[in-house]
């Protein structure tokens, strides 16, 4: 290999770091936290801080709803810089990694063309819901990359003459892992479609492989169910409550009609109208040659994964990321027959290719407007920053109408890559702002107030707390009942933290034998007033409880 051979690889791989950077870890501190964050942070701080490894705990509560591999994840990034937020979310972010580099390996397994892999890579780099779950501290992620690279061994160790035990083990450690993460979700919404779709498209001989496949299954079975096991065994009446409140959950909870994902296209983002593309099964048929087998592969796994979504009562769309996963190896077929294989004479594979960049370079053009409505003219961005900011969506959507033009798909492909880039560079801050109550006046105040941070926090016990104001406060806000007299004086002093109008609703006796010292009220909603998300859950009075 010579010199200019070794630059160009590895100003490629630099390049591909550096993509894979902007996408999952610059600004992830950009998006106000959610409850779900909220939630998984929590739980993570008191592992580290009150040592619950193995019985998790949120707001000094049992929390054995979640399995607890990706709370130990984030425990290990608070014990490292304590109330770290882009930490957390980075932590994410390497999951998303884990999945990028099997989706990759999974590709060129399929096709033996790097090629497509790395085409499959930038799709799911650029596909919304893949970038959200990357960049907030939420559970999804892990359990379904684990997941993929179970998948990826366990195709491998198929797919291979003889008996692979190397790959059937590290497929079993994998899904042990994937348990570890959400429980069954990832078995039901990714492997099962996996293996449905295999079955129609490979049946390889599993002759001589059997006592691997066993050995796979039980190592999955003992890293699955180990914590499950000792939770059973130390709070088994807790575990029997959870159990059936999952269950129950999944049948009643967030209960939707059959049809709710039938806009699963969507959630891949810039690509929604590739992927209904993809499903032109006769048009592609013709044209992919030996592409033909791994598209409808990865076009049947893709459709299996949202029919068995929906066959579930629950459904929320961030239950449709694994489908991002399969339609990114679908996708990609398109896009290499565009780049490789399309030919002047082929009249309507031009046609999709240009109804696809042509709509994408119209939105891209059209992004200043929005820029001007919702960001310049309200104050949130200077002229300056949207002057320059214009000018680079506008040059990004040149790229993309000379890309169409000239039918040049690569170039189509790293201009939305070059568009997720720069908008996760430059425009990521200004998205946090729009998202964002700028009259908010955090509890997270109270951290600076030495005297009320040596206090017990106490919220009501007729009033519900959120998870948010806990993780903010950086204190358990643990339930009192205001009319047990005795609790209430064992408590003193505390810190109560209540609403605004149920401070007239506070007992009598209460008001007699204590002094009241306000500390101030706090405004932790995320959106602003006008916004209709906007709730009085998160206005709260804070007040200092002393006997007299």
């Amino acid at each position: 290999m010579n010199i200019v051979d070794v630059r160009s690889k590895v100003g490629k791989w630099i390049l591909i770091g550096l993509v894979l950077c902007c996408t999952f870890f610059v600004n992830n501190e950009a998006i106000f936290v959610d409850i779900m964050e909220s939630r998984n942070m929590i739980t993570a701080r008191e592992m580290v801080y009150d040592g619950n490894w193995l019985t998790p705990t949120m707001n000094g509560e049992l929390r054995l709803e979640k399995p607890p591999l990706p709370t130990w994840i984030s425990a290990i990034a608070e014990y490292i810089s304590s109330d770290n937020l882009g930490l957390q979310r980075a932590m994410a972010g390497l999951a998303a990694l884990l999945l990028v580099f099997y989706l990759f390996r999974f590709g060129k397994l399929l096709t033996q063309d790097k090629v497509y892999s790395w085409i499959a890579v930038g799709i799911l780099c650029t596909s919304y819901n893949i970038i959200l779950m990357g960049r907030t501290a939420s559970w999804d992620i892990y359990c379904h990359a684990f997941m993929l690279m179970a998948i990826y061994y366990l195709f491998k160790a198929m797919q291979t003459d003889g008996c692979d035990w190397k790959s059937f083990m590290l497929s079993g450690i994998a899904m042990g892992l994937s348990f570890l993460g959400k429980g069954p979700v990832s078995f039901y919404a990714l492997l099962l479609p996996f293996l449905c779709a295999y079955l129609i498209y490979y049946r390889k001989s599993m002759t001589g492989k059997w006592n691997a496949c066993l050995s796979m299954l039980i190592i999955t079975i003992v890293l699955s169910c180990w914590w499950y096991a000792y939770i059973y065994i130390y709070h088994p009446e807790m575990a029997e409550y959870v159990w059936n409140k999952e269950s129950s959950s999944w049948a009643n909870k967030n209960v939707r009609p059959w049809y709710y994902y039938w806009k699963f296209f969507l959630e891949t983002g810039a690509w929604s109208l590739v992927t209904i593309f993809a499903l032109f099964v006769p048009v592609w048929k013709k044209r992919l040659g030996d592409k033909t087998k791994p598209y409808l592969f990865s076009l049947l796994w893709m459709l299996f994964v949202v029919f068995f979504l929906s066959l579930v009562p629950e459904k929320k769309t961030r239950y449709l990321l694994p489908v991002s996963i399969p339609a990114a190896l679908t996708m990609a077929h398109l896009f290499y027959y565009w780049i490789r294989q399309m030919k002047e004479t082929d009249r309507l594979g031009r046609i999709l290719y240009r109804i696809n960049g042509y709509l994408l370079s119209v939105v891209v053009l059209a992004l200043p407007v929005m820029l001007y409505i919702f960001m310049y003219k309200e104050q949130r961005m200077t002229g300056t920053a949207f002057i320059l900011l214009s000018l680079g969506l506008w040059g990004i959507a040149s790229c993309l109408f000379y890309a169409v033009r000239s039918v040049r798909p690569a170039y189509l492909l790293g201009g939305v890559v070059g568009l997720f880039v720069f908008a996760e560079i430059f425009l990521m801050p200004y998205v946090g702002s729009f998202v964002s109550n700028a009259d908010k006046k955090s509890i997270a105040l109270t951290r600076d107030i030495k005297e009320v941070q040596a206090l017990p926090f106490y919220h009501p016990a007729t009033e519900d707390i959120r998870m948010e104001l806990v993780y903010a406060a950086y204190k358990k806000i643990q339930r009192l009942d205001l009319t047990d007299s005795t609790a209430v004086m064992a408590a003193m002093p505390f810190v109560l933290v209540q609403s605004i109008e149920s401070e007239a609703a506070m007992p009598d006796w209460l008001k007699r034998n204590t002094i009241r010292e306000e500390v101030d009220v706090y405004d932790d909603n995320p959106w602003p007033k006008e916004h209709r998300r906007y709730s009085s859950a998160f206005i709260k009075r804070v007040t200092i409880i002393r006997k007299k």
